[in-house]
């Protein structure tokens, strides 16, 4: 019976771990993600060096305490192509150098005060508990979720210490001894759970309690963190399914490091039975600290081993999967992706960016249908409207689908700075739709005027002109706010709204006195105050998306 209540004990620690690291992790990414997302925007706008792309990587998933959600965002970025592979393979390298501070974490355990710091999750959750200040109670979950892991450790450092004296079990542990039966295990167990923090914690944990596989003095144990290594592509793999043929590389590129570098420490430690009782208990008399550093020794080293070999990486991932054909047989690039990708929602403030990107995407596809239709107009061109009604179609296609993904956003626990934003997009889609159908007016416009045969003057026309290129302005600095989030641009957005006003009133007086002089035909004002007064409508959308920003 003590046995079974040892095994429901190790399991409610391993609950307890996990559980911990979730809320670490979670709302260690709410306060730094908006950094953190810095890191990444400027990896895929620049040409960063792979040194940059490793250290990305690995400070990331330092910080949120998973290469796993690293991993699948790298694979997000790369399916919307805003990541190249390139770019994604050092990362990825990172990623599993930033992974390894758990295990440091986990080795920790042996410490005598360790079992003090459980105590913060005490604190973590009164703090959640007894604040109304939004950053308090994250920092308060945080320090919690920290609490939590170490009272994980605890746990299952007590479940097993009654198997310490059990010599039957020490045996059986003692004669596990084969590598590639380690190797099988730790890669199937690893791709179940998910997690090699979790694997690699419980075999420290084990350790810990002198319950080492293979017994002591040998490189047993160390096999199966191999194995973990490959069981956490698993994720990046599934991540994968359904994605673009790059974010399908992506998930490869990771699988190969892992293998490719198992493969080379296996033969390694193979040659060299003798490495983790000769060498690592020379440095770290500790048996957990000695495999957290084996972890952390691992990756590293694969990182030096194959970062120079980056391209190669690729061009194996591109020869083993197969873009798309044209159909005289000549590949072709795919046609790119939504921003929109599914994969970001596991990180809200990352899924919001790219939420707010797209959105950047759908106001430039508005203006495009706005200009076809102005510049119709003065050139007297009705072919425009098929183009015209092609762009509102598409800006229409992309409000559905950025409405649909910000309701997806919604649902998860966002930070109020995160809720403000994605209202603020919910407006913008609004106004930006709104052009595209201003747009659509005009085309009828030009429709009118072919039909009627209504001429306007060449200093009408180039009134008109003068005006939209304050609209165009207008939305160059209404991209400053939304895309850039620069909300010092407000005050020249509110300048060049104001230019737009003043040149309506005056384009109209101008049209009314020529219609008192007879110098301009009656028929004609109804299209022309029409127009003046759409062309007003845009830039008041215009900024309308700006201030929903301010």
């Amino acid at each position: 019976m003590d046995y079974v209540m040892s095994v429901v004990e190790l399991l409610a620690g391993l609950g307890a771990f996990l559980l911990g690291f979730k809320f670490l992790s979670d709302n260690i990414e709410k306060l730094a993600m908006n950094k953190l997302r810095g890191w990444f925007d400027g990896l895929s706008r620049s040409k960063w060096s792979r040194v940059a792309g490793v250290g990305i990587g690995a400070g990331v998933t330092a910080i949120i305490q998973s290469s796993s959600a690293t991993t699948v965002m790298v694979v997000g970025f790369v399916n919307v192509g805003i990541m190249s592979l390139y770019q994604a393979t050092s990362v990825i390298m990172g990623a599993n150098i930033g992974t390894t501070i758990t295990a440091h974490i986990a080795s920790l355990q042996t410490i005598n005060f360790i079992g003090f710091i459980t105590v913060l999750t005490c604190v973590g959750v009164f703090m959640d508990m007894l604040s109304k200040n939004e950053r308090v109670k994250t920092v308060g979950l945080m320090i919690a979720g920290l609490g939590l892991v170490f009272l994980g450790l605890d746990v299952m450092s007590d479940a097993m210490s009654i198997y310490r004296d059990n010599a039957a079990i020490k045996d059986f542990l003692a004669s596990a001894t084969n590598p590639f039966v380690l190797l099988l295990v730790g890669t199937v167990f690893t791709a179940l759970v998910q997690s090699s923090s979790a694997v690699t914690s419980l075999i420290i944990t084990m350790a810990g309690q002198g319950l080492l596989i293979g017994g002591a003095g040998t490189n047993a144990v160390l096999f199966l963190v191999l194995g973990s290594n490959i069981g956490t592509c698993i994720t990046a793999i599934l991540s994968s399914i359904g994605a673009s043929t790059n974010a399908k590389r992506a998930s490869l590129i990771h699988l190969m490091f892992n293998v490719f570098g198992t493969v080379i420490f296996t033969v390694f430690l193979l040659c060299w039975p003798g490495f983790m009782s000769a060498t690592l208990a020379k440095w770290f008399p500790d048996a957990g600290r000695q495999i957290a550093m084996f972890h952390t020794f691992f990756n590293v080293v694969c990182t030096l081993i194959f970062l120079p070999f980056t391209r190669v990486f690729v061009k194996i991932a591109t020869k083993l999967i197969r873009g798309k054909k044209a159909a005289e047989g000549e590949s072709v690039e795919e046609k790119s992706a939504s921003l929109l990708d599914e994969r970001f929602l596991k990180t809200p403030s990352i899924a919001i960016a790219q939420a707010n990107k797209e959105t950047a995407v759908m106001a430039g596809l508005a203006m495009e249908s706005l200009d076809t239709a102005f510049r119709a107009f003065i050139d007297k061109d009705e072919s425009a409207k098929d183009k015209v009604e092609a762009l509102n179609k598409e800006v229409s296609d992309l409000s559905r689908s950025i409405v649909g993904y910000l309701i997806k956003i919604s649902s998860a626990d966002v930070m109020s700075e995160d809720e403000k934003t994605v209202s603020a997009i919910h407006h913008a889609t609004g106004d930006i739709l709104r052009i595209s159908e201003l747009a659509d007016n005009i085309t009828k416009y030009t429709r009118n005027c072919k039909r009627d045969s209504i001429e306007f003057s060449p200093g009408v026309l180039k009134s008109l002109e003068q005006m939209y290129g304050k609209i165009c302005d207008l939305y160059t600095n209404t991209l400053e706010v939304f895309d850039k989030k620069d909300i010092t641009a407000i005050k020249a957005v509110d300048a060049v709204e104001d230019e737009i006003d003043a040149a309506r009133r005056t384009i109209i007086n101008d049209h009314i006195k020529r219609l008192n002089e007879g110098r301009c035909k009656p028929a004609s004002s109804g299209v022309f105050i029409n127009l003046v007064g759409n062309l007003e409508r845009a830039a008041d959308h215009l900024t309308y998306v700006a201030h929903a920003f301010d």
